[in-house]
């Protein structure tokens, strides 16, 4: 295939992303209106970090005004998984292709892209990614001002109403593994119980924003991964080469 015909098949696989992306971060420019940016602001926030769990916590340490050392250790904590997304498709990559090209694959390495992505022919084309993104990350940029455009002109009981749509994302996100899986579901369960924790409690309570994600993520993520950690898969037995007679 031609880099033409990878990019035109980026853009197709693509679509389905630029829509979903375009109901989320709609939603996302309302709540970012909610705490005074500006269209600009919000867009820009988008356009840079294109990450709705990061983008959505850092709304809440913004607000609070943290200083930036915790609003970035959040969203190292947050986003760490992308490193292992990353890691994982470089296997893909050919051992030729270039740091840049590498660099632009990683701009738009999101948990859908990398869905999209990871289930490619090896090599992996760089423009087959640039084919996703340039569809994708529109739809993300687009919906985030339209929605901070909304949350600045309509009536505030009807911005309170569409900003309910995150909470609806994030249920349909835990549910279905949830079902699936009771070490996820106790994970949930464990953070929900710890967020109210950090949220009521005298002491807990005076904790910022962005420390109390950071550290239940911690408890959580590193609990679950040390007390019920994923088994190595047993590795194929080598076949025995004919002997030559």
């Amino acid at each position: 295939m031609t880099r033409k015909q990878y990019f035109s098949s980026g853009l197709k696989d693509g679509m389905p992303i630029c829509f979903g992306y375009f109901a989320v971060s709609f939603a996302f420019g309302i709540q970012a209106a909610g705490i005074g940016l500006s269209v600009f602001e919000a867009s820009v926030l988008s356009a840079l970090n294109v990450t709705s769990a990061g983008q959505f916590a850092a709304l809440a340490i913004i607000a609070s005004g943290a200083s930036l050392i915790e609003l970035a250790f959040t969203q190292l904590i947050i986003n760490l998984r992308y490193f292992l997304m990353s890691c994982a498709l470089s296997q893909k990559l050919s051992p030729s292709l270039p740091l840049g090209h590498r660099l632009g694959i990683a701009y738009g390495m999101t948990d859908e892209i990398f869905a999209v992505s990871v289930s490619q022919r090896e090599p992996l084309s760089p423009f087959y990614s640039y084919g996703l993104i340039a569809v994708a990350i529109p739809g993300w940029v687009l919906g985030t001002a339209l929605g901070a455009a909304a949350g600045n002109i309509l009536p505030t009981v009807l911005t309170n109403a569409l900003g309910i749509a995150i909470y609806g994302m994030f249920i349909a996100i835990i549910l279905p593994p949830a079902k699936e899986n009771r070490v996820v579901a106790g994970v949930v369960v464990l953070s929900m119980v710890l967020s109210a924790l950090f949220t009521y409690l005298p002491v807990l309570c005076n904790i910022s924003s962005g420390f109390r994600i950071i550290v239940i993520t911690l408890i959580t993520a590193g609990g679950a991964a040390l007390l019920f950690p994923i088994p190595d898969e047993p590795a194929e037995p080598e076949k025995e080469m004919p002997h030559e007679g």
